[in-house]
């Protein structure tokens, strides 16, 4: 490259303007060069070509552009001495480079050269969303449309790191300064121009990289358990009488009420199928028995599978297809059909059930037909989430899964609204990809991939807080993907209903408190709605609360009160790995009820190491929720969130160890400050498919 189209090093940051013309390219400059108190670079040929057109009427011609090139670097160079932090350039020599091959077919191989070969910390694409305006050299608004794709194509092909900005003069600028104040943090960081703008197309705001790179470094602190919860103690028991009574009463609610069904059903179903995977990848039948592989392994799962195989919804359909693709398959030795069987299942393009998510997968099987998740969330949405011949089931999904969705749904809805006699409408989002979080290596510094691209990670159940924020609803019913069985529906739908129930009429009595508070009332009426809250709601106060005036103790109890409120069903504990209903207090003293998991436990420590062990109850995820205020509105859900109490996970990609923060889970911290009562379920209601032999269990096996 010619040394008078070398740019200067510098360690200032260099933005460049890049768009066609008439698209605001001078006018953000300027804004950006007056904001920052710095230098801007004008556009060197707008000069050199008005003075050609002024003393003899010629345009542009292609031995232009050379000199265009090395007027343009010599500018830049110059106001480089003169800006500090920041140089914002009107133009660059990729933008001479593209007016080159769009209008002479050619560029010229050293112009071409520098201008791949000169480096920009960032490029701004500028949108062709502002009119064009006409002067002296300026060709013609024709045909914007596609000189700015040729642009932007330019940018993609030569790798140039680049954000497009559109809008008005003032959105552009406010955007502008947003994205440089992240740049500026991110080249702190150690992170490329091309990393900058993987993590800002990817959506997530910078302040949540920051906090998630903190949070790595500096670890989460475990939660302080105090007691577990029990019954009498934290856990409501109801006798047979009460429950009814309470379904009843939410029976007779609900005709007023907007109800909605709320199943997290993104993941796929990998781990379900975790010992059958290993399975595959470690077995080989030509050189080993099956007995030797368990006896090798240790491995009880299979055994359990391979004996139990024709019990399973899917069995018929796997093995009609095996015998179809294999006419020899009867020849086979039980070895060979149980491994071929397994390999079908899990990886043939036909079922391919390690990659697809559980709400699709065959789970039990009736006399005419085999039922999916899906269908059974349709029917139980029914039972205790309809009013007014409505129901309303919402689904948490990929999106490369959805349309597996809505074709079952298609299927099957029609048979069972008409059986019902009701509509049901099923609505479906996604995890939002800005709450994912990057990897991080050992070192608290960004992890790559073998291609040098940061690594992202979905930001756990957590960040479906954001999907719940969005449902218009009264009360929402919050039941696990696999958690459906095919006995039983009726007892499974009393208890929702008591929890309904006892959801409605805590929040009657709520609203009715929340409205006297903004009255004039007695310090008895005072401490009545305090003596509620800690009753009732589980609430503490803090030492000095009965000491305040009455103003303050009413502000105190407003606060307290006007939260969302979930009512959470807790089973007896038999084992099953998972989070529990704990006492806990937090760092500022505060002592409530929350859902804790063992990872953000203390085990080492003894004593929260027996408190632990003390725990009576197990979380399910069966809980309904009121998620509007007193006045109709709807909570921001995000608000209510404990940000202290997310995850930091460690996992490796191809060997190479790396860990990420993830979320507070969607009932633990992101439920946090919630009010919140448990109240004691039967195990019966409580039937997860963890393991694909869950499957063989007798709830979910047709009696």
């Amino acid at each position: 490259m010619e040394e008078k189209l070398k740019q200067q090093q510098t360690s200032i940051i260099k933005i460049a303007l890049f768009g066609p013309e008439s698209t605001g390219k001078t006018t953000l400059s300027q804004q950006l060069a007056a904001h920052y108190k710095t230098e801007w670079v004008p556009e060197f040929a707008r000069d050199y070509l008005q003075q050609k057109w002024e003393e003899n009427g010629h345009i542009c011609v292609a031995d232009d552009l050379l000199p265009i090139a090395y007027g343009q670097i010599e500018l830049e160079n110059e106001k480089l001495k003169l800006a500090h932090d920041y140089l914002f350039c009107d133009t660059n020599l990729m933008v001479t480079k593209v007016f080159s091959e769009l209008y002479y077919g050619f560029c010229d191989p050293v112009l071409n050269e520098a201008a791949l070969e000169n480096e920009y910390d960032l490029t701004f694409l500028t949108d062709i969303d502002v009119p064009w305006e006409k002067d002296d050299i300026r060709d013609t608004a024709e045909g914007r449309e596609t000189v700015f794709s040729v642009f932007k194509e330019s940018l993609i092909q030569n790798n140039k790191p680049f954000i497009t900005i559109s809008g008005d003069k003032e959105t552009r600028l406010k955007l502008a300064t947003q994205i440089i104040a992240d740049l500026t943090r991110a080249k702190a960081l150690g992170l490329s121009s091309n990393e900058f703008v993987q993590i800002y197309e990817h959506g997530i705001p910078f302040e949540n990289i920051i906090f998630q790179l903190e949070t790595c470094k500096k670890g989460i602190a475990k939660i302080n358990l105090i007691k577990p919860a029990t019954l009498g103690n934290g856990i409501i028991a109801l006798s047979e009488a009460n429950l009814i009574k309470k379904a009843q009463y939410f029976d007779a609610k609900k005709e007023k009420l907007q109800l909605m069904k709320f199943v997290p059903a993104s993941g796929a179903a990998t781990r379900m199928f975790k010992f059958l995977i290993s399975f595959l990848n470690d077995f080989d039948p030509n050189h080993e028995s099956i007995n030797a592989y368990i006896n090798r392994t240790q491995d009880t799962q299979l055994p359990v599978f391979i004996i139990g195989m024709d019990k399973f919804p899917f069995f018929k359909a796997i093995d009609k297809k095996l015998r179809k693709k294999m006419p020899q398959f009867d020849t086979f030795s039980s070895d060979f059909k149980n491994y071929y069987f397994i390999k079908m299942m899990l990886t043939s393009k036909d079922f391919d059930y390690a990659n697809k998510p559980k709400a699709v997968l065959p789970f039990h099987k009736y006399p005419e037909h085999v039922a999916t998740p899906i269908e059974e969330h349709l029917y139980e949405c029914l039972a205790y989430a309809s009013a007014h011949q409505q129901s309303d089931l919402h689904f948490t999904v990929s999106e490369n899964h959805q349309s597996l969705f809505e074709e079952i749904v298609k299927t099957v809805k029609p048979e069972i609204e008409k059986k019902a006699n009701t509509q049901i409408r099923v609505s479906y989002s996604y995890q939002n990809k800005k709450t994912d979080s990057i990897a991080f290596n050992l070192q608290n510094e960004p992890f790559r991939d073998e291609e040098g691209k940061l690594w992202f990670r979905p930001g756990g159940h957590g960040a479906l807080i954001e999907n719940m924020n969005a449902l218009d609803a009264d009360v929402v019913f919050i039941k696990n993907i696999d958690n459906v069985i095919q006995n039983h529906i009726e007892t499974t739908a009393l208890y929702k209903k008591a929890l309904a129930g006892i959801l409605v009429k805590l929040q009657e009595t709520v609203f009715d408190y929340l409205r006297l508070l903004e009255t004039e009332i007695s310090l008895e009426k005072i401490n009545e709605i305090a003596l509620f809250l800690k009753n009732n709601l589980n609430e503490s106060f803090e030492v000095d609360f009965e000491e305040k005036a009455e103003e303050d103790k009413k502000a105190i109890l407003h606060k307290k009160l006007n939260c969302p409120i979930r009512v959470c069903g807790m089973v007896k504990n038999e084992g099953e790995p998972g989070g529990g209903p704990f006492w806990v207090q937090d760092e500022n003293g505060k002592i409530s009820l929350q859902i804790v998991e063992s990872s953000q436990m203390d085990l080492e420590d003894v004593n929260q190491s027996k408190i632990a062990q003390q725990a009576s109850h197990f979380n399910p995820v069966d809980l309904v929720c009121g998620i509007k205020n007193y006045k109709g509105e709807k909570f921001d859900l995000t608000q209510f969130v404990d940000k202290n109490t997310g995850f930091i996970v460690e996992k490796s990609v191809k060997g190479k160890p790396n860990r990420s923060y993830e979320l507070p889970g969607l009932w633990n911290g992101a439920m946090a400050k919630w009010l919140t009562v448990f109240v004691s379920v039967p195990l019966l209601t409580f039937n997860p498919v963890k393991t694909v032999n869950d499957l063989l269990k007798q709830p979910h096996q047709l009696l």
